[in-house]
Formats: C-alpha cells, sequence, structure tokens
C-alpha cells in the first residue's frame, strides 16, 4: 500500500475539548468522533492527551486566562491517572497471569 495516500480526519480544537470533557465525564465520546469522523472509532487515551497537550501549548501561546487554563489541566492530570491506573491494572492482571 505504499505510494496510497490516506485522508487524514482532523477534529477541531472545540471538539477535542467537548469530547475531552465528555471522557472526564465518564460518558462515552464514541458517537461524537464518530460524527466528526465517519468512522467507528473510539477517542484513545493517548490521543486524548496529546490533544489536550496541543490545546495547553496554544493557550499558553494565546494568553488565554488562568482559569481556563487550569480547567484544560484539570483534564489532563484526570486522563493521565487513568492512564497510569489502566497500566497499573495491566501489570496486576501480568503478574497474576504470570504466576498460574
Amino acid at each position: 500500500m505504499s505510494g496510497v495516500k490516506r485522508k487524514r480526519n482532523v477534529l477541531s480544537v472545540k471538539q477535542k475539548l467537548e469530547i475531552l470533557q465528555k471522557l472526564d465525564n465518564g460518558e462515552s465520546a464514541s458517537t461524537d468522533a464518530e460524527d466528526v469522523l465517519n468512522e467507528r472509532n473510539t477517542i484513545s487515551y493517548s490521543a486524548a492527551l496529546q490533544s489536550v497537550e496541543t490545546l495547553l501549548d496554544y493557550m499558553g501561546q494565546r494568553g488565554f486566562d488562568y482559569g481556563g487554563i487550569i480547567a484544560v489541566r484539570k483534564i489532563y492530570v484526570d486522563i493521565r491517572q487513568e492512564i497510569n491506573k489502566q497500566q497499573k491494572q495491566r501489570r496486576i492482571t501480568d503478574f497474576l497471569i504470570g504466576e498460574c
């Protein structure tokens, strides 16, 4: 498949923030992502984390107010905690499976 260009769908910053807020509230963002991208993919935690990092960089460069940056930073911390929780669970599962 080399030489074949694949169309890349990109979410706007607003769309990313809306999806991240839904993830932060424990809701599924798959429906929104499907509507925007017309695909059956859910947003991964690593993609969400990268999007929040990009948004924080943008907000810092554009001089957004401190309250807005803190709110987005909280989303970043929440996503990072969820990633850490999943990694810990995976290590525990791997350890227990390895013991059998």
